[in-house]
């Protein structure tokens, strides 16, 4: 979106530069990338940077309060609860689409939130690789806070492994090897040294956790780096397990899953700013808006746009059996900002700020970002089907 620097970009960009990039993607963790991989960063004017910096404050502020957990209890469905939860999230990410505000100008607008973990070594990687493989201005950046690649990975060491050996941490998942976001794992992995494991792996000794190794040795877990999604676990009923996630261990949460529904679609009503579109929850409509073309309804537990409803009409909101499970959203029009390098088809695009939040922080750090971008009706692989310049990116902020 930053002019000077997107026309040189695209000027200087050829097919063996961006054969060059997918060849590091595709090999650096040992595994290729299951998704597209843009031609292209996102450059941020500062001018946008400044707004979203705003944005991200603005709801941090709500998140901080010390009701947040009251306000958020009904967020948890009752069957879904987990002891022990953490005080607050280790992982956050804000979804903003990228809009033109009444003046014209560039701004952000909050779509989705979660506390949950993101891709946070394959955006590192990509990042990465976009510097080795393109000419990219040296004082735009990727990471926040003035951190270095260093002090980056030493950031999620600290927040993932902590004081355990590396063996005594898994990545736990639901049959990590067949997710579309794998490739993270294995990044994970390489940089970290943990397990990657399918919760079916996991065996319980009374409250504790443990999980076979190559040769058959019991390694006890001490930390478990949650990335299991509920939605996709409760469709998993022929999963075996010997432990539910859902009774009292030893072991220690990175990443509570309670914490995935506290912050999620359930908050966004809580939300008030200029960054964020009027929400609210379906059962406190009194009626719908009259302007019900200019919303979208969204059902509460679910993962990767799946339920949304973008075109409405008053049947749709009528059919809804369970109205408290849904949320209705204003929509906004995202900017096609970016000029591509093919003629006459600019693209649009989703930020993501990335953040880490340590039990004796303050406040979350905004490290990282993950940028989608789209030429379709929606963020998101089926409506891309064919597309060039589209994908998984990320921004370069300038300072």
């Amino acid at each position: 979106m930053h002019p000077v620097f997107r026309e040189q970009f695209n000027a200087a960009f050829t097919p063996e530069k961006y054969q060059a990039l997918l060849q590091t993607m595709n090999t650096e963790f040992g595994e290729p990338v299951t998704f597209r991989v843009a031609e292209t960063p996102v450059f941020v004017p500062k001018i946008l940077k400044d707004k979203i910096l705003r944005a991200v404050d603005d709801i941090v502020a709500v998140l901080t309060r010390p009701d947040f957990r009251t306000l958020s209890q009904a967020a948890i469905p009752k069957h879904l609860w987990v002891p022990n939860e953490a005080v607050h999230p280790k992982f956050l990410q804000f979804d903003f689409g990228i809009c033109r505000d009444a003046d014209g100008g560039l701004t952000p607008q909050l779509i989705e939130l979660q506390g949950f973990p993101s891709l946070y070594f394959y955006q590192h990687l990509l990042a990465q690789g976009y510097r080795r493989h393109f000419d990219l201005p040296g004082d735009f950046h990727h990471l926040f806070g003035g951190i270095n690649s260093e002090q980056y990975l030493d950031l999620l060491r600290q927040v993932i492994i902590a004081d355990a050996k590396p063996e005594n941490v898994i990545l736990l998942e639901v049959e990590p090897e067949k997710q579309n976001t794998r490739i993270d794992f294995w990044g994970t992995r390489k940089y970290l040294g943990l397990k990657v494991l399918c919760l079916s792996k996991v065996k319980r000794s009374g409250r504790e956790l443990y999980y076979l190794d190559d040769d058959g040795r019991k390694v006890p877990i001490q930390r478990m780096y949650n990335r299991v999604i509920f939605d996709e676990l409760e469709k998993r009923a022929d999963l075996p397990r010997e432990w539910n996630m859902f009774d009292e261990v030893d072991a220690e949460w990175v990443g509570h899953p309670n914490w995935f529904f506290r912050i999620s679609k359930h908050t966004l009503p809580l939300l008030k700013s200029e960054f964020v579109p009027e929400t609210y929850f379906l059962s406190e409509l009194k009626s719908p808006p009259a302007d019900l073309e200019n919303w979208v309804l969204k059902p509460l537990y679910s993962f990767s746009g799946q339920g949304v409803k973008v075109n409405l009409n008053r049947e749709d909101l009528e059919s809804v059996d369970e109205p408290s499970n849904f949320i209705l959203q204003r929509k906004v029009e995202y900017i096609s900002g970016i000029d591509t390098a093919i003629p006459n088809e600019p693209a649009k695009c989703e930020i993501r700020m990335m953040m880490l939040w340590e039990p004796d922080w303050e406040k979350p750090v905004l490290v990282n970002n993950l940028i989608r971008i789209s030429k379709g009706e929606m963020v998101g692989v089926r409506y891309n089907m064919g597309k060039e310049w589209v994908g998984s990116s990320v921004g370069f902020f300038e300072p």
